[in-house]
């Protein structure tokens, strides 16, 4: 995809009433500090469209993202930051399946898992989560640069084995610092919304709608 024009069009806060939105939507879920800003970053061409920080936990709202004017890129609130207080965790996690639930534009689930380490308990149940709610999620491992090369394929088991997902279920490694992933990530995105020729016109994202096949 080829991405002309961008904005931080829609942000939900936890008392906030979810839109009903006109185009498709592609969702992107993962623990605090696995690097999800970064990853909207860089699939977006944008140093500080989403924000980043060094502290977990800073994506406490739903923010949705409108690309080209054709699809919106819905981002969603970390979990897991193990110094949110009880009550701010089942904050985040109501208003992530609040989302799941309701939203009638989600094509597609995006969960983010740090390549490095065997996916922890919040990644586990996330993951079960978002296939109990009638979606099958493509896995983006982040922090690619920070493995060598030829643990790349060792990594994607682990993390596959892991979270024990479907044997068909796409793993992609992403580098924030290298960009290496991006391409693999839109061509994937395209082609579930039904934008593979990457031409954005106004009419053409609500006509063209690739579902992303549920449970």
């Amino acid at each position: 995809m080829v991405i002309r024009s961008v904005e931080l069009e829609i942000v939900c806060g936890v008392t906030s009433r979810l839109p009903d939105t006109d185009k498709p939507e592609i969702a992107f879920a993962g623990k605090s500090n696995v690097g999800k800003s970064s990853l909207i970053n860089g699939l977006m061409n944008r140093k500080a469209l989403a924000r980043t920080s060094s502290q977990p936990g800073k994506t406490q709202t739903i923010n949705y993202y409108n690309i080209n004017n054709c699809m919106y890129l819905v981002d969603l609130p970390g979990y897991g930051y193990t110094k949110a207080n009880v009550s701010e965790k089942e904050k985040w996690g109501k208003m992530i399946e609040r989302y799941l639930h309701s939203s009638k534009q989600l094509q597609a689930v995006f969960l983010l898992v740090d390549i490095r380490h065997e996916p922890s308990a919040n990644d586990k149940q996330m993951y079960e989560w978002v296939v109990y709610q009638g979606y099958n999620p493509i896995i983006i491992a982040t922090k690619l640069d920070k493995i060598k090369r030829s643990q790349i394929a060792k990594h994607v088991k682990m993390i596959k084995t892991g979270l024990n997902v479907k044997p068909e279920t796409p793993v992609l490694p992403y580098s924030s610092l290298t960009k290496q992933g991006r391409e693999e990530i839109w061509s994937l995105t395209d082609e579930l919304l039904g934008l593979e020729e990457a031409v954005p016109k106004q009419s053409q994202g609500d006509s063209q709608g690739g579902k992303h096949e549920k449970k």
